[in-house]
C-alpha cells in the first residue's frame, strides 16, 4: 500500500478525533501545552492501536467485532456529549470547576469511541495481507497532529463565542456517534 493512500486512510479515521478536540478546546479556553499534549498522544496512540488490533483479531473476530463496535462508540460518544451539554447548561460539576475532557475516564473514553473505527481499517488490511505496523504509526501520527490543531481551533472558537459553542460540541459528540451507528445499519 503507497504513503499517499495510507496518509488518506489516516485522516479519514482522525476527522472523528479532530472533531472530539475541537470540542474539547473550546471546553478548556485556555488549552495548556499539557493538555495538547494528554489529548494528542491518547488519541494518536489509540488511533494506532485499533488497526493493531483489528489486524491481529482478523477475521476469526470480525464479525463481533463490527457489529457491536459502532454501538459502543454511539454510546460513549452521547454519554460524554450529553455530559457536556449539561456542563454547559448548568455551568459547573459538583465540584464547581467544568471537567477537564483530556483527564481520566472520560479521556479514556473519548480515545476509544474516536478510534474504534480504525478496527476495521486493520481486518481490511489483514484480509489484504497488508503488514500494519508503518500503517498504523501513520494512523497514530497524523491523529495526533490533528487532535492539537483541532484543540486549538476550539480554543479560538471558543473564546470568541463561549458556552453556546460548549452545547453545539456536546451535539455534535453525539452526532458523531449517530453517524458511525447509522453507517453500520442496512437501509432497504
Amino acid at each position: 500500500m503507497d504513503f499517499l493512500t495510507i496518509t488518506g486512510i489516516a485522516v479519514a479515521l482522525a476527522m472523528d478525533a479532530f472533531a472530539v478536540a475541537l470540542s474539547a478546546g473550546v471546553i478548556l479556553h485556555p488549552v495548556t501545552g499539557r493538555q495538547l499534549f494528554r489529548l494528542g498522544f491518547h488519541f494518536g496512540l489509540f488511533q494506532g492501536m485499533m488497526p493493531i488490533i483489528g489486524w491481529l483479531a482478523g477475521v476469526g473476530m470480525k464479525q463481533l467485532v463490527t457489529t457491536y463496535a459502532p454501538w459502543i462508540a454511539f454510546a460513549l460518544l452521547t454519554f460524554v456529549g450529553t455530559k457536556m451539554i449539561h456542563e454547559a447548561l448548568t455551568h459547573s460539576d459538583e465540584d464547581g470547576k467544568r471537567q477537564d475532557p483530556t483527564k481520566g475516564l472520560t479521556m479514556v473514553m473519548l480515545s476509544i469511541a474516536t478510534a474504534i473505527d480504525a478496527l476495521a481499517v486493520g481486518f481490511s488490511l489483514s484480509l489484504l495481507g497488508i503488514a500494519i505496523w508503518f500503517p498504523a504509526v501513520i494512523i497514530g501520527f497524523i491523529t495526533a497532529v490533528l487532535t492539537v490543531t483541532g484543540m486549538l481551533l476550539g480554543q479560538k472558537i471558543g473564546s470568541i463565542w463561549g458556552e453556546r459553542v460548549e452545547i453545539v460540541g456536546g451535539v455534535v459528540l453525539i452526532g458523531i456517534g449517530l453517524k458511525i451507528l447509522l453507517q453500520t445499519i442496512p437501509f432497504q
